[in-house]
């Protein structure tokens, strides 16, 4: 007799759900019933949906402040976004940056500020090492010198920007005052400052009041003699000061000076110096001594100076040590050409 089959009771859903029914398969596994997910699922992936949110919004927030260090092509970045307080590379300096360079690779991150609608970044700070990693570029082809390290800035304005430029240049460089002032006077020029005083105060404001107060008496040397002098940059602090002076008491000295470099240009900056002090000897008024009791006797009669020679417009004589030209012909251009021959003549 064949054994019945026992039949279990109907559910609520007799025909199942094709949706919950698993296939058929050869398996000897059957697959888990799905269930929906619990709280801490959820819970855990919008943890890391924010968690994930605020670490890109930490990283662009580093970067456009300044904290996070970019890679950046030397092609995209422009050196002369800024005019540059140094005027001259000192050799020995820059082949030692570029020993380290090559050897160390860049330690020190360039400072940049990118350029609204353009895929390019200004210049802040950097620019000796911008220059150095071209020159190792071009002289081996490497590409690991084709690209900068840099820091992002935002500069509030364009004399924020000039400060940054000029802070980290107190630090790291050994300016010239007449590159100081002239950084002021080109500030000022392009119209980022009122005037000079305006441009010195904001730039050089960390700096002690006596390198302060020198670096405006080289203003007005930028002012008066920037385009004349070959060697500016090598002034020494002295003649630089005593020249300053100079022009504030006589301001048609600059057309003089300019006239005697003209007519003598030096060849080095030994030269520009001693041609210069030439020029701020002949110019000194001569003190006239405090007068003195004579001792001669009152008959004997005063000296009578010695003609040396005469030629149209100009006498020369002699007066005991002292030697007079005058006439017409001694204008300025005539000081200026003396001052440059007698320059020459007695080696500075």
């Amino acid at each position: 007799m064949a054994k019945r089959k026992r039949l279990s009771p109907l559910g609520p859903d007799p025909m199942g759900s094709p949706e919950d029914t698993p296939l058929e398969t050869k398996s000897m596994f059957t697959s888990a019933p799905r269930r929906a997910a619990p709280i801490a699922d959820v819970a855990a992936g919008a943890a890391a949906t924010a968690a994930l949110e605020e670490l890109s919004e930490r990283w662009s927030n580093a970067r456009q402040d300044g904290r996070l260090v970019v890679e950046l092509p030397l092609e995209e970045i422009e050196l002369t976004y800024l005019e540059r307080d140094r005027m001259a590379e000192d050799e020995d300096e820059t082949a030692a940056l570029r020993d380290s360079l090559r050897e160390r690779g860049q330690q020190t991150p360039i400072e940049v500020v990118a350029l609204p609608g353009r895929a390019a970044y200004g210049l802040l700070s950097g620019w000796r090492r911008c220059r150095a990693l071209a020159a190792l570029r071009d002289e081996t082809g490497e590409a690991r010198f084709g690209t900068v390290l840099a820091l992002l800035r935002r500069p509030e304005d364009a004399p924020a920007a000039y400060r940054a430029m000029i802070e980290e240049n107190e630090i790291r460089a050994n300016l010239s005052h007449y590159e100081r002032a002239r950084i002021v006077v080109r500030a000022t020029d392009r119209g980022v400052f009122a005037d000079d005083a305006a441009a010195l105060s904001a730039l050089f404001a960390s700096v002690p009041r006596a390198r302060r107060s020198k670096i405006r008496s080289f203003v007005g040397i930028v002012r008066a003699l920037d385009g004349a002098l070959r060697f500016p940059e090598a002034l020494s602090e002295r003649v630089g000061l005593d020249l300053a002076q100079a022009l504030r008491d006589r301001p048609e000295l600059a057309r003089q000076i300019g006239a005697a470099l003209k007519a003598a240009p030096p060849q080095d900056a030994a030269a520009e110096r001693a041609l210069l002090t030439g020029v701020l000897e002949a110019k000194k008024p001569v003190e006239n001594p405090a007068p003195k009791q004579s001792q001669t006797p009152a008959s004997e009669p005063k000296q009578t100076p010695e003609v040396l020679g005469q030629w149209s417009g100009l006498t020369l004589r002699r007066r005991g040590a002292r030697l007079e030209l005058d006439g017409a012909a001694a204008d300025a251009a005539f000081e200026a050409d003396l001052a440059a021959w007698l320059a020459q003549r007695m080696g500075g």
